[in-house]
């Protein structure tokens, strides 16, 4: 009876805060993400042994669009940054993580954002059947929620498999640049992990766990690329 309260309190508590409106985050966080450009690229200490440096680029990408996550429907206006490097050892592609960078998403109708993490796992190489395969997490701010509190964890992160929609392009051949469309409509999303006893409760407000299918991300990408063999 008291936990079914709390439920109850809590719930009211979240529909009181959106009425009155939450911060999801800092103003200027787009223009960090924006200007780091190559800063986060992977030092030539961090690339595998006998990699030749000729033969390996960074690449810094950025991309909007939007995001469907159980209840969560937003657009991600602010650039999502991802930072790796790939290339070559002994003919064998290989890839090095360097960063990932997000800003808060508003939860529609609730004091609530939520903001995309690297779930520790990348693969860039494209195919015939994908772009890439990104596992991600998402942390969940707002009145009261866990500073641990999220949608996914390390150990079972949300898992990406995108697909490419629109072919890339070059926009800027020198430093050079290209754009492409990629989405994924087909992963499933978890229950919330870390949040306590308020975990309930956010699953219900989130639409928790949400199954295959009901999901989806979708982005306008840009990547800047730069050879490991470039001076400076």
């Amino acid at each position: 009876m008291r936990r079914a309260r709390r439920l109850v309190m809590a719930l009211s508590a979240l529909t009181l805060a959106a009425s009155v409106g939450a911060t999801a985050g800092p103003a200027h966080a787009d223009t960090v993400v924006r200007e780091r450009g190559f800063d986060d690229c992977p030092a030539l200490s961090e690339l595998p042994e006998g990699a030749d440096p000729a033969k390996w680029r960074c690449e810094a990408m950025t991309a909007v669009g939007h995001l469907t996550l159980g209840r969560v429907d937003v657009p991600i206006e602010r650039p999502l940054g991802i930072t790796f490097a790939e290339g070559t050892v002994d003919g064998e592609f290989r890839q090095v993580f360097g960063a990932m960078a997000a800003t808060p998403l508003r939860v529609r109708g609730t004091p609530l954002s939520i903001t995309p993490r690297y779930g520790g796992y990348s693969d860039f190489e494209s195919n015939d059947e994908r772009r890439g395969e990104l596992a991600l997490t998402f942390r969940i701010a707002g009145p009261g929620v866990p500073p641990g509190c999220s949608i996914g964890t390390e150990a079972a992160p949300v898992h990406l498999v995108l697909k490419e929609t629109d072919p890339p392009r070059v926009v800027t051949p020198e430093p050079l640049v290209v754009a492409f469309g990629i989405e994924d409509n087909r992963f499933a999303a978890p229950g919330t992990s870390g949040c306590g006893w308020l975990g309930p409760v956010l699953d219900r407000a989130l639409r928790l766990p949400s199954p295959s299918g009901a999901n989806g991300i979708d982005q306008d990408a840009r990547v800047a690329l730069r050879s490991y063999g470039e001076a400076g």
